[in-house]
């Protein structure tokens, strides 16, 4: 696999991830609703430096633990495969459950700023975010990436986050696109936890090929 593709499946990947309906996609739905659309955009640009931050911290990881130690990036891939198994299996078991998003019930309040950093600072405190990143970098990413990877991926990664959750914004601040999406999760869920798995088997059978 090229620099060019790895870059390109870590992006897909985490495009997939941020598909998962979580605390972070409630949240920005949340305040599209409650407060503002300028409240729900500003949550997703805090979402997309929270992005950076993860991209910066899984990169220098790389760097560090499988600059020599060539078992440890197998390992890490068949843990990031296997990660991605379960994932899949818990979006798939989860594709029926509703999304629960009241115009009514919600009561947030507080400036665009504020918004931002509720959104960054949930980011930031997701433990499974961090696992997500780890485990993507560790398992689509050559043991010795291109050093322009290093320069591209972190404002990719922030373009594929703020970007999702931006859409989440405007559609979930404007009643018709919103009932689309409610209705359609479903199907959503189903073919994003397909898409997963079907990474996690690759990656897992393909551990032990050098320069995957």
């Amino acid at each position: 696999m090229t620099g060019l593709t790895a870059v390109f499946a870590v992006l897909v990947a985490l495009w997939l991830g941020a598909m998962i309906p979580g605390p972070s996609f409630v949240l920005v739905a949340r305040n599209a609703i409650g407060v503002s659309r300028r409240a729900g955009l500003a949550t997703a640009l805090g979402m997309g430096v929270g992005g950076i931050f993860f991209g910066g911290v899984a990169l220098a990881g790389l760097y560090t633990l499988l600059q020599s130690v060539e078992w440890l990036y197998i390992g890490l891939k068949v843990a990031g495969g296997a990660y991605l198994l379960f994932v899949a299996s818990k979006i798939w078991r989860g594709a029926g459950s509703p999304i629960t998003v009241d115009d009514a019930g919600v009561t947030l309040s507080g400036s665009v700023r504020r918004s931002f950093w509720i959104g960054l600072s949930t980011q930031l405190s997701n433990p499974k975010t961090a696992i997500w990143y780890g485990s993507i970098f560790a398992a689509l990413l050559p043991q010795h990436p291109p050093l322009w990877c290093y320069f591209a991926l972190p404002p990719l990664v922030f373009i594929v986050e703020c970007g999702w959750y931006t859409i989440v914004a405007l559609c979930f601040s404007s009643r018709g696109p919103r009932e689309v999406y409610l209705h359609a999760k479903q199907w959503v869920d189903r073919i994003a936890a397909v898409a997963i798995a079907a990474l996690g088997l690759r990656l897992m059978l393909n551990a032990s090929k050098a320069g995957i």
